[in-house]
């Protein structure tokens, strides 16, 4: 029981900080600028882990690989921390097992990059219903327009209705499955 919590809690921790790290990430990559909440938030929660691997990492064209490593060292931290803790209680966390912590930390952050890009699609739909006028609003259409423009060439719309962001979202479902099925495959 006591594991689960510290999974759990783990996991939220994770989640916040990788997440902010990916939404940096694809925000600069976008040109989106930061200073609206969002962005203040974003710089908040990973400042202290982004910029002093920006010393260490250059930008790579648009692509801050800062940002990218800090979420997968912040997924590697969370495996870590829950290997140990898993060991110390069943005694499993010794041998050739670390070696793989590395790869299920990159498995992590695709499933990672997958829920960021699922929560931002469902935040996208649920504000198009309302129509906030808002800024946040607009930041995340902003956000959206670039992960839903290839399907709107493809999705007609139904009745009036976008049906992107659900088309979206049922492959976001499918990469999911996919993903680990792959991890299963190199891991198995």
């Amino acid at each position: 029981m006591l594991f689960q919590i510290l999974s759990l809690l783990l996991d939220v921790a994770a989640s916040l900080v990788g997440g902010a790290c990916l939404l940096r990430l694809y925000m600069q990559w976008q040109r989106v600028p930061f200073g609206n909440p969002l962005g203040r938030f974003v710089f908040a929660v990973s400042n202290w882990l982004v910029l002093p691997l920006r010393r260490l990492l250059p930008a790579m064209g648009r692509i801050d690989t800062a940002s990218l490593m800090a979420a997968w060292a912040v997924e590697l931290v969370q495996l870590a921390v829950l290997w140990s803790v898993s060991g110390a209680l069943g005694g499993l966390a010794t041998g050739p097992a670390w070696a793989l912590l590395p790869v299920l930390a990159v498995f992590g952050l695709a499933r990672l990059v997958l829920s960021c890009m699922t929560a931002l699609v469902l935040l996208g739909a649920i504000l198009s219903w309302v129509r906030a006028d808002s800024d946040m609003a607009d930041l995340v259409e902003r956000l959206c327009v670039p992960l839903l423009a290839p399907l709107r060439r493809l999705v007609p719309r139904v009745g009036g209705l976008d049906l992107t962001p659900l088309a979206l979202l049922v492959l976001l479902q499918i990469a999911g499955i996919v993903l680990s099925g792959l991890q299963v495959a190199v891991l198995g």
